[in-house]
């Protein structure tokens, strides 16, 4: 089974629908299985298709052993021999053809070839019914691995459902639904309320209000104007908007997911890739001793039977073909990527579920990752005034202006109604009008300040974004904004440092006053705030060079991009959206959970437990047949254990990680 999971033509199912690690070319959509037409129907019928060859073999197997052990008497020579090829050859066939193939390639030791020669060798010494065993279940083993492998996979294609996949293009003076890959550069497509930007391109509408949070890591929407650029997966906010494709589907951020998800066994851990030299080396040092067991008696054994020892001969090369540790450790590794991705996580491969395996500081960024990015009204304070009343004033003032800020002021319920006439907005300092006769002015202390307004000494040490109001020269109060903390935040820290990791850091591009609040909030031994995006960097980079050190930095936009890229693990908050953040991370969490980060970690370490778990299992068994059949006491029966037996062992465990919760 060597080549099982390293090539996608396998002998036993190259005809059903979805190899172990199927191919999927950029035309290929997630509703697919192998090909853009296929459909459920035809992937049943295919799959049913895959089984019939061993269903065959094993009713014929099992036919012939009971014949055989009621001494039919017609059941004998000819007979016998034709009938246990018969159900032979469905599930000898293929495999005879691959270990042909890969000679014709100049590739002689496989495991077809091992498999070939035993199985051909049972039947010349007449061990028929031993010989359709081994292919049957050999057969069998790689059957029981692709129905895990497709589980493992499907998960994955399930999490990318929910991708945009309609566009809404202007053609023939009609705006028509289409697939995002069938637009082209410079077609204009609108979005409506609510709806996620398909491709990349340029805003032909005057304004636009975009969530772009899992694009570039900013708490507030971004105001897009006329020309500017916005990108896949963008959420707009607030009415119908025009945009013009700068970019094909298969160069938008959606796409890239794609294509990050169907390589991500491409990368393969440091353990599969030393199993599989190691295999490439062990296969043949097996046959040259199978030759060796056979003729090296000839000159010591009083009473060699050229028929015995070639017969020990056979049990060896079937117990020690490498099938259990060539495929078991893969699929571990492929159970855990698709046990991940049902958790909403998504590792770029498998080296990585090793690499978080040894994360021991983990670096946050706040905004987006440890809060949600959406500004709330926190607090309220009014100074002779009723607060329905103060409220009503700026609301009515704010409704003028789009600044997130104003929209989370204007949530607030409130049966008090004014209007505001002659706004002005003062950049970086608040808006001035006229509400209900009165001049109202909403703003920072810089605002006060300029129009000589006196505000009370608390506010001046507030840590939270404020707005300040006057009515009519006097302080009247004021209401502080803050980004609201996820609710798993907390949780988070502490599974992260139940897990043993030894440093938990914030860092953040806020003022350091909120940054420090917030962690001592979450009890963490670092937080610093006002930091530029190369200010991140270097702290990583110190961190790194201490020795011992391993760092998982979690962010999310363009602006943690380059410290996503330099961490030992970086991991990108917000998967579908992040253009720049999935290709950068080696670890994207789909959702905006951060408790997801220990459970990344969690299914990292339950996947390397597996992996060397059935490595033990695979060379213990082997190693104790091996010398059992090397002296004649194992028979064919105990070599399909040790080989395929092993292997299903192997598999079964490897599922494991497909029921396993992490909680």
């Amino acid at each position: 089974m060597k080549n099982a999971i390293e090539n996608t033509n396998s002998p036993i199912i190259e005809d059903s629908c979805c190899h172990p690690t199927p191919e999927i070319t950029d035309n290929t959509t997630v509703d697919d299985c192998c090909t853009p037409t296929a459909t459920t129907e035809k992937v049943e019928k295919s799959i049913f298709h895959t089984y019939l060859p061993a269903i065959f073999s094993f009713i014929m197997l099992i036919a012939g052993i009971i014949l055989d052990y009621l001494n039919i008497a017609f059941f004998t020579g000819g007979v016998q021999l034709v009938w246990y090829l018969l159900a032979y050859i469905p599930v000898g066939y293929p495999v005879l053809k691959h270990g042909w193939d890969a000679i014709l390639k100049g590739d002689f030791f496989t495991e077809f070839f091992l498999m070939g020669i035993a199985t051909i060798g049972a039947f010349a010494l007449g061990h028929y019914h031993e010989g359709v065993a081994v292919m049957l279940f050999y057969t069998l083993g790689e059957l029981f691995q692709h129905s895990a492998v497709h589980k493992s996979k499907q998960n994955i294609k399930a999490l990318l459902d929910i991708r945009p996949n309609v566009a809404m293009v202007f053609r023939n003076n009609n705006y028509v639904s289409v697939h995002p890959q069938e637009v082209k550069i410079g077609e204009k497509i609108q979005v409506r309320t609510g709806e996620k930007i398909p491709l990349d391109g340029k805003l032909l509408s005057t304004n636009a209000t975009l969530d772009t949070a899992a694009i570039t890591g900013e708490s507030k929407p971004a105001s897009m104007y006329e020309g500017e650029n916005v990108y896949a997966g963008s959420i707009n906010l607030e009415n119908v908007i025009e945009i013009e494709s700068t970019k094909v589907f298969e160069d938008s951020s959606i796409a890239k997911i794609l294509h990050l998800v169907q390589n991500a066994t491409s990368r393969k851990s440091k353990t599969e890739l030393f199993i599989r030299k190691f295999a490439r080396v062990y296969t043949p040092i097996v046959v040259f001793a199978a030759l060796a067991l056979t003729f090296l008696p000839y000159f010591f054994v009083e009473d060699y039977v050229f028929g015995d020892w070639l017969y020990r001969a056979l049990v060896f090369l079937v117990i020690s073909c490498p099938c259990a540790l060539v495929i078991s450790i893969p699929l571990g590794y492929f159970g855990g990527l698709g046990a991940a991705s049902k958790n909403g996580i998504l590792f770029k491969g498998a080296s990585f579920l090793d690499s978080i395996t040894k994360i021991n500081t983990v670096v946050m960024d706040k905004t987006g990752t440890l809060t949600k990015g959406v500004f709330k009204i926190k607090d309220i304070k009014t100074f002779g005034i009723d607060e329905a009343e103060m409220m009503g004033y700026l609301q009515a003032i704010e409704a003028q202006s789009t600044h997130p800020i104003a929209k989370a002021i204007l949530k607030y319920k409130n049966e008090t109604t004014y209007s505001a006439s002659d706004v002005l907005e003062t950049a970086g300092k608040g808006l001035q009008g006229t509400v209900n006769n009165k001049t109202v002015l909403a703003g920072n202390k810089t605002l006060m300040d300029l129009h000589k307004i006196q505000v009370a000494v608390e506010s001046i040490y507030i840590v939270d974004s404020i707005v300040m109001i006057a009515i009519d020269g006097e302080f009247r109060g004021y209401v502080t904004i803050a980004d609201e903390i996820k609710e798993d935040a907390q949780e988070s820290i502490q599974q992260l440092r139940s897990l043993g990791i030894k440093k938990i850091i914030m860092l953040s591009g806020d003022k350091s006053s909120i940054t420090e609040k917030l962690g001592k909030e979450l009890g963490l031994q670092e937080s610093i705030g006002g930091l530029l995006p190369e200010e991140k960097l270097k702290k990583v980079e110190s961190l790194k060079n201490i020795p011992g050190t391993k760092v998982a930095f979690v962010g999310d936009g363009i602006n943690d991009a380059p410290v996503i890229a330099a961490s030992d693990v970086g991991i990108a908050m917000g998967g579908l959206g992040s253009d720049v953040a999935i290709e950068t991370a080696d670890v994207v969490i789909q959702t905006d959970h951060p408790s997801k980060i220990a459970r990344a970690i969690k299914i990292g370490r339950s996947t390397r437990a597996i992996v060397w778990q059935n490595i033990a299992l695979a060379f213990g068994v082997k190693l104790i047949v091996l010398i059992l059949g090397a002296g004649g006491i194992a028979t064919m029966w105990e070599a399909v254990f040790a080989d395929v037996g092993v292997a299903f062992l192997a598999i079964l465990n490897a599922i494991r990680l497909q029921r396993m919760h992490w909680d």
